[in-house]
Order: C-alpha cells, then sequence, then structure tokens
C-alpha cells in the first residue's frame, strides 16, 4: 500500500511539473519575443553612466565667453531646459559628457570652439527595485557599480520558491519600450563567471519568478507516507 501511495505521488508530481512548464511558456510570450530582438537591442553597459532626467538642475560655464554662463538649469518635466543663445534644448537622458558635447555643438554655430564645462547641482537619487522571489521585495538605493547578484543580496536574497536560473532584468528606455534580459544566477554562482553580472541602471526592476515545483506543491496530497515520499522530491 505505501509503494502504491508513494507512485501516485510520484505520478502526480510528474503531470503537475508537465503542466507548469507548459503553463509557464504560454505566460511569457513577451520573454520570447525580447529574445527574438535582441540583435535590435541596446546592450548593457559595464558601467553605467548618470543620465539627465526631469527635476536635476546643472551649472554650464564657458572659459572664454562667460555672458553665456548660466547657474542652476532646471530640467522641465518635459525634458527641455532654457539656454541663452540657443533657447529650448533636450537634455533629457544625457549623460554630462554627452550634454558637453551638445553644448559644445550647438554654442559652435556662433562661438569659435568653446569650451563648456557642465556640473549637475541637484538630481534625483538613483534606485532600483527588486520583485518575486526575494526575502524583501522593495525600491532600494542603487549604489554605484552594482550588479545585479549584489542587488538580490541587498533585497535579503532568493527564497526558496525561486528560479534563480531565470532572473529578469527590467530597463526603461527613451522610446519608451522595456529591455529585458534574463539572467541565469544559478549558472553563474557555478561556473563562477562574474563577467556575466550585469551592471544595474537607475530605475531598473529585477523579478524573479518561482520554480516549477513551487508551483505544484500545494496540489500535491501531504498527508502521512505521501508527506514523506514529497519531501524527497
Amino acid at each position: 500500500m505505501k509503494m502504491r501511495t508513494i507512485t501516485t505521488i510520484a505520478v502526480w508530481a510528474g503531470l503537475l511539473l508537465a503542466v507548469a512548464a507548459t503553463a509557464g511558456a504560454q505566460a511569457q510570450p513577451a520573454a520570447a519575443q525580447v529574445g527574438s530582438a535582441q540583435a535590435n537591442v541596446p546592450q548593457l553597459e559595464a558601467r553605467p553612466r548618470y543620465k539627465i532626467e526631469p527635476g536635476d538642475s546643472f551649472d554650464i560655464a564657458f572659459e572664454l565667453s562667460p555672458e553665456f554662463n548660466q547657474a542652476a538649469i532646471s530640467v522641465q518635466p518635459d525634458g527641455f531646459v532654457t539656454l541663452k543663445g540657443v533657447g529650448d534644448l533636450m537634455v533629457q537622458g544625457k549623460t554630462v559628457p554627452e550634454l558637453t558635447e551638445t553644448l559644445r555643438q550647438e554654442y559652435g554655430k556662433f562661438l569659435n570652439n568653446p569650451t563648456v564645462s557642465v556640473v549637475l547641482k541637484d538630481f534625483q537619487k538613483p534606485y532600483f527595485v527588486a520583485d518575486g522571489q526575494v526575502l524583501r521585495p522593495g525600491k532600494y538605493d542603487l549604489r554605484a557599480d552594482t550588479t545585479l547578484t549584489e542587488a538580490l543580496a541587498i533585497a535579503g536574497g532568493l527564497t526558496d520558491a525561486s528560479k534563480h536560473s531565470h532572473v529578469q532584468l527590467y530597463r526603461r528606455v527613451s522610446n519608451g519600450w522595456t529591455f529585458a534580459q534574463i539572467v541565469n544566477v544559478k549558472r553563474m554562482e557555478k561556473s563562477g563567471q562574474l563577467t556575466e553580472d550585469p551592471y544595474l541602471h537607475p530605475g531598473d526592476m529585477l523579478f524573479v519568478p518561482k520554480n516549477n515545483w513551487s508551483k505544484v506543491m500545494p496540489f500535491i496530497p501531504r498527508t502521512g507516507a505521501s508527506a514523506a515520499a514529497v519531501s524527497a522530491y
């Protein structure tokens, strides 16, 4: 009788795992689409630079043309600023070096080879979000050079129900769509290939899904000998 119960549980487990795997594949068409479009997706930078956002402010100074200097230039909600001699200029999404080059080109239209410097004065505090199967889901401050695995540790680490071979990284980019990368933390930990551990950008979101076994466990009978049999899987 005991062997029959164990065999029945094993059949239950096999069938439910198969159903969960099929459902999981059907429930993630977006991930498949993202994978097919990898060729058109910007790759992660090794060490990301801060990008200017609405609400930030900065100073600009010209070495030989101080009449164009401006202090505490505030980035408007639409991403534009108003500059002396240039007028409205879109700056949202630019790094400081990119903005410096843009200013050099814009002012170069009427100044001879201008030398300009940009200094950020006030900016949004970088953050990331961790959700899903982490011990402490939530929003966290993002320090410089924080990698994905470091961010997971900041969020308390992974739960026993996590599918750590399928950690999902989501990112907002300038044209409004979401960039997604699947990171196999399990393989990375086994191989020691930390070069596969991407650096996070401000505003990134990590989502850790449940593993298939944790999805079927609630449906498996757990009484007497069956509970012992299930615990062996």
